[in-house]
């Protein structure tokens, strides 16, 4: 299998993990020799539930049972994706009320740019540096990390560029900006955490000059801060949130939800104004409305916050500089590159998962499912701890 893999399948880097994956259950993948491996990644924030939930897996046979694609987005009145929409409109603050399904994060961000421009009639976006929303042009194009985009330039126009954090650059916001869009939580920089309001003041200024503030929630949502959307924690509320990742229980997915004006937009002058063939998928809105019954039914969004502070108490090393982030969103940041990554290297020889961020070379990612176990925590950390005290 692995010499087909190098043979026929498109690789993202020179030189992947490559590991024969035989079947994965709850907190661990297997690889075809048998070896169980401890999943500290979650499919990079994907599997919300971990692996194989059975209740999103019943509400997937369920639903095969029934019917799969039958008409392109938004014609038909399907069961799954109207009780999805629904269920994300109780769970969210007012106005945020109709959601637009899509196939993955990176295409739910281009909707929500393209509809700051149609509810505005303005151009200029706005993002932040070492932001990261995706790798299609338009999601690309509001990168904010020039050495990932630059060979595929010419990209969209009209984008500017803030720092996150940074209150002085909010001048930058004017009457001419449709949209500022910024991650929640900043993932590929390095998981940083808003400071000072800087949200709320975000959407201040916004609001001053008429422009819409965009959060994307695909890394933090869903449960994995503490709440089911990462914004809650700082009292603000966006006037456009998108989402993925962990909201389909580890199928591809991703939304874009507003007010119910604004989205209403998107259905004329021009019709079609945004559209897909298979947004809205009833198995994978099966998926995801089986995923979201789970986190609202149950105290695994609030014991996110109980197993953060178990890392926190358990990974303490002179190695580990800090830890970052916050709920089950976590990077613990280590002096250089090369600690991260013998780091991350010998804990799969060990039998545990972790990873790297897109941009911040010295973290190492730690976003495990919201279903892992404190002895899994333990377990894990422990197997962390030896692999720092072996390095030299």
């Amino acid at each position: 299998m692995i010499e087909d893999f190098f043979k026929y399948q498109a690789q993202t880097t020179e030189h992947p993990l490559a590991m024969e994956v035989s079947h994965a259950k709850g907190s661990y993948i297997y690889n075809t020799n048998g070896k169980a491996y401890l999943d500290f990644v979650a499919g990079v924030s994907a599997n919300t539930l971990g692996h194989q939930p059975k209740r999103v897996n019943d509400a997937i046979k369920a639903q095969l049972d029934k019917y799969s694609h039958v008409m392109v987005y938004g014609e038909y009145a399907q069961s799954p994706a109207t009780e999805l929409c629904k269920l994300l409109a109780q769970n969210l603050p007012s106005p945020l009320t109709k959601t637009y399904l899509t196939n993955s994060g990176t295409e739910a961000i281009e909707g929500a740019l393209k509809l700051a421009r149609r509810v505005t009639g303005r151009s200029e976006l706005i993002s932040c540096h070492n932001a990261y929303h995706g790798n299609t042009m338009g999601s690309m194009s509001v990168m904010g990390f020039e050495e990932r985009k630059q060979v595929f330039r010419p990209l969209i126009p009209d984008v500017a560029f803030i720092t996150f954090n940074n209150e002085a650059d909010l001048q930058k916001i004017t009457t001419k900006t449709a949209g500022v869009l910024l991650e929640t939580i900043q993932g590929g920089a390095g998981f940083i955490q808003p400071e000072n309001n800087f949200l709320k003041k975000v959407k201040q200024r916004c609001e001053e000059v008429g422009a819409l503030m965009i959060l994307d929630e695909i890394q933090p949502g869903f449960g994995r801060t503490g709440k089911l959307f990462g914004f809650e924690n700082y009292d603000v509320v966006p006037d456009v949130v998108v989402m993925g990742k962990g909201m389909g229980g580890g199928m591809p997915v991703g939304a874009f939800t507003a007010s119910k004006e604004m989205m209403d937009l998107l259905s004329h002058d021009p019709k079609l104004g945004h559209i897909t063939t298979f947004g809205g998928h009833p198995v994978i809105a099966a998926a995801c409305l089986a995923t979201l019954q789970e986190l609202t039914e149950t105290n695994l969004i609030a014991e996110t916050l109980e197993k953060e502070a178990l890392f926190r108490k358990t990974l303490v090393h002179p190695l580990i500089k800090e830890i970052r982030g916050k709920g089950l969103m976590l990077a613990a940041m280590t002096e250089s590159p090369n600690i991260a990554t013998e780091v991350i290297l010998k804990c799969q020889e060990k039998g545990l998962i972790l990873f790297w961020l897109l941009f911040e070379g010295s973290a190492i990612r730690i976003t495990p499912p919201l279903t892992i176990s404190n002895e899994e925590i333990i377990k894990g950390c422990g197997i962390i701890l030896e692999v720092l005290n072996e390095i030299k």
